[in-house]
């Protein structure tokens, strides 16, 4: 069949193997969560820095110092919040950053923080070969590793999508979850064309993400049009629906973001928030994966 053919003259084979290539299988939320907890909060922060601007070939001064702030002045701030709150998060770090701050990936290991694969330099992963997406992937794994003293175990790709090779890559390498879909609240396993995977996806949502609401791009539409503290009744009530279902409340954030002085004010009133209740889990996505592998339930059949 022509590459050029109409989505609305496919036949069913085709956009059904589309739909099936990579699917939402079982859920994998545990009745309990360690601890006895009754919901599990899973932090992560996307470690772009001069990524997206390099990305792009992007290389003045102006869009790489608004990474550097990343870096320099929020990595810090927000280090500090987490051990004044004593909660773990989950650093999803594109290669080139680690390369360009490895003190900053040194620091979050000695806080005990998990390291975690966000690609080389931030690629559009769905615009590669899949030999060049293999390569890049493998390549950012043995930089963390080296840079960390850990093999990551987890990814969230760059842009938040798989292409067709992405999740043959992921269990190529190993990876024992991904962290970048959006078919559920909670966590679920992966399948492959039906056949389930033992990968466990971690999903993210644009709601639970500051980017959409805090980003500024000069040249495009993206303004910040959210006042800050708008943001933490939304996540507020994203976090108190977790707990009443007993799920996962799972964030994604962004230094160069969320790290300045007026908008982790949120955070830290987030965090006061989900501090003051008893039944609370706070883990990294790498101990939220274990405990969903954990989970004993019977594979949920594929849709036919």
């Amino acid at each position: 069949m022509s590459e050029a053919t109409p989505p609305w003259q496919w036949p069913e084979r085709t956009w059904r193997g589309h739909v099936e290539r990579v699917r939402a299988g079982r859920p994998l939320t545990p009745t309990r969560w360690p601890g006895g907890a009754r919901v599990a909060v899973a932090l992560s922060f996307d470690v772009d820095h001069e990524t997206i601007p390099l990305r792009d070939g992007e290389t003045s001064p102006g869009r790489l110092a608004q990474g550097e702030y990343g870096a320099r002045v929020a990595m810090p701030r927000i280090l500090r919040l987490l051990a004044e709150h004593d909660v773990p998060a989950s650093f999803f770090v594109p290669a080139v950053s680690a390369l360009l701050h490895p003190a900053s990936v040194e620091e979050c290991v000695a806080a005990g923080h998990e390291i975690a694969a966000h690609g080389w330099i931030h690629e559009r992963n769905t615009l590669l070969s899949a030999a060049d997406e293999l390569d890049l992937t493998g390549r950012s794994l043995d930089t963390l590793e080296r840079l960390s003293g850990t093999r990551p175990v987890g990814i969230r790709t760059p842009s938040w999508d798989f292409s067709e090779s992405t999740l043959d890559i992921i269990r190529t390498l190993g990876f024992r979850y991904d962290s970048s879909l959006m078919a559920d609240d909670e966590p679920y396993e992966l399948l492959a064309d039906g056949t389930p995977t033992g990968v466990v996806e971690l999903p993210v949502e644009w709601i639970r993400d500051d980017m959409p609401y805090l980003g500024m791009e000069r040249h495009s539409a993206l303004r910040p049009y959210t006042p800050p503290r708008a943001l933490l009744e939304i996540w507020r009530d994203e976090f108190d629906a977790a707990h009443a279902e007993g799920g996962l409340f799972q964030l994604t954030l962004h230094p160069h973001v969320i790290g300045h002085r007026s908008r982790l004010v949120v955070l830290r009133e987030l965090l006061a928030h989900m501090r003051a209740h008893t039944d609370v889990w706070f883990a990294t996505h790498a101990a939220v994966a274990d405990a969903a592998l954990a989970v004993t339930a019977p594979p949920k059949e594929a849709t036919p």
